[in-house]
């Protein structure tokens, strides 16, 4: 595997030099080069004094084996036909955005192969009600993450599945079908995962202390999961090793996530308060879900910060496109093309003239929706939307752990060079304080 970037990034079609009036002016994107160049040596001296452990973890590869192992062994030598997975936002949706490489929730098909997955980060009572009486809970396993140990909602799933194991008999087997990933306790100090999971014997990994939920991807929390399904999870810190060493070449316009980073200040320096992710692959669907919470969680501060947009391409071509080609110029939009020319099924040309569309004839499915993604850009940059565009040539494990990495610090450079604290989320604690205790009162 080498150690290049496995991405092309081009941020031209954002400048007004080059669509006109309404794109970001070049005195913006170099006064924002200026700020992020900055940003990038305070991130640098973080990673150096060891107070950036997400980028330690990213860039390097210590952890791997025992990751691998204790995947094994939450499979096990019998049969697993169910996989389960409590938790919620970044307990889970870097885990989803890698389990997609094994198709899991791809639009259209899913993951049909055993075992299935079930990732249960929103608590909704009638579809885990459902799930709960239609999983076969002798041949499925169980892992609960939670980085305090006391998030509200995987705690009552994880209740609730300790009674129905009870019904069924098999609460004495919740060692072997349970997994736990949390932080450690703290002297004095109550864990209620680990007060609720392991006085059944189930065994803990450790979650870093040092790692936010939404940052965690790359850690245990994310290539455990991937683990289990079969993924190459060395070739994920691979290509989010590529990106890492990247951080010290000198030049803050060849280092791709500053590159990403000096756009996205220059659209708040010109008041584009809307950030779209449009991915054209169904495989990066969770991806943009994931994107959406570190971005929102990580800058939404100090009234500053951008709405995150996902869309999917091409299919919100047709829902969206109307209010972004002919709505307020307040957006700056980021492409994700994969490179499918020549792939999917060969278009009939009988059948195609048939239909009245004889320049079909001979193309593959892959060579339309191409021809599409360079077409939404093309007619962006004519319509003065300044768009940023990436380039995959293949969409694997190594790319997408580029892809992780590049997200993660291009939002942290982002929210130094605005001033932005991006490890905290002080205004997310009230709401789930105030749920506990409605709860408690039966209101609702």
């Amino acid at each position: 595997m080498s150690g290049t970037i496995a991405f092309q990034q081009s941020i031209d079609l954002a400048r007004a030099s080059r669509i006109g009036g309404n794109g970001l002016p070049d005195t913006a994107i170099d006064a924002a080069f200026a700020a992020v160049g900055t940003a990038l040596a305070r991130l640098n001296a973080a990673v150096e004094k060891g107070d950036l452990p997400l980028v330690d973890v990213a860039g390097g590869s210590d952890d791997l084996p025992a990751i691998h192992g204790a995947a094994t062994r939450f499979l096990g030598a019998s049969p697993v036909t169910d996989i389960v997975v409590l938790g919620t936002g970044g307990s889970s949706l870097g885990a989803q955005a890698l389990a997609q490489l094994a198709f899991y929730q791809v639009p259209g098909l899913g993951r049909r192969d055993e075992p299935r997955l079930h990732f249960f980060d929103n608590l909704d009572p009638v579809t885990f009600g459902i799930t709960l009486e239609r999983l076969p809970l002798d041949t499925t396993r169980v892992l609960a993450v939670s980085k305090s140990g006391g998030t509200g909602e995987t705690l009552i799933q994880a209740i609730t599945l300790l009674a129905k194991l009870d019904e069924a008999g098999l609460r004495d087997r919740a060692a072997s079908l349970i997994l736990g990933l949390s932080e450690p306790r703290k002297d004095g100090k109550a864990h209620p995962l680990r007060d609720l999971l392991e006085p059944e014997g189930v065994q803990f990994l450790d979650h870093h202390t040092g790692i936010g939920g939404r940052y965690s991807v790359l850690s245990n929390v994310g290539l455990l999961p991937a683990a289990i399904l079969g993924l190459d999870i060395d070739a994920i810190r691979a290509g989010a090793r590529a990106v890492v060493a990247s951080l010290k070449d000198g030049d803050v316009h060849a280092i791709q996530p500053a590159v990403g980073a000096a756009l996205n200040v220059a659209a708040h320096l010109e008041g584009k308060g809307i950030a779209v992710l449009m991915a054209y692959t169904d495989r990066l669907e969770r991806f943009a879900k994931w994107w959406i919470q570190l971005w929102a969680e990580s800058l939404g501060k100090k009234g500053l910060g951008s709405q995150p947009v996902g869309a999917l391409g091409p299919v919100d071509q047709h829902s969206q496109q109307q209010l972004y080609l002919d709505g307020p110029r307040d957006k700056l939009f980021t492409v994700i093309t994969l490179d499918v020319k020549g792939t999917g099924p060969l278009i009939d040309a009988e059948l195609a003239a048939r239909a009245g569309q004889a320049g079909f004839a001979g193309k593959h499915v892959g060579d339309f929706v191409a021809a599409q993604g360079l077409a939404m850009t093309d007619t962006f940059a004519a319509n003065g939307r300044p768009v940023r565009q990436i380039r995959l040539q293949r969409l694997d494990e190594y790319t997408l752990g580029a892809l992780l990495a590049q997200f993660m610090l291009e939002t942290i450079l982002t929210g130094f060079a605005l001033g932005i604290d991006p490890f905290d989320q002080p205004a997310v604690e009230e709401a789930k304080v105030l749920a506990k205790q409605y709860l408690a009162e039966g209101r609702g």
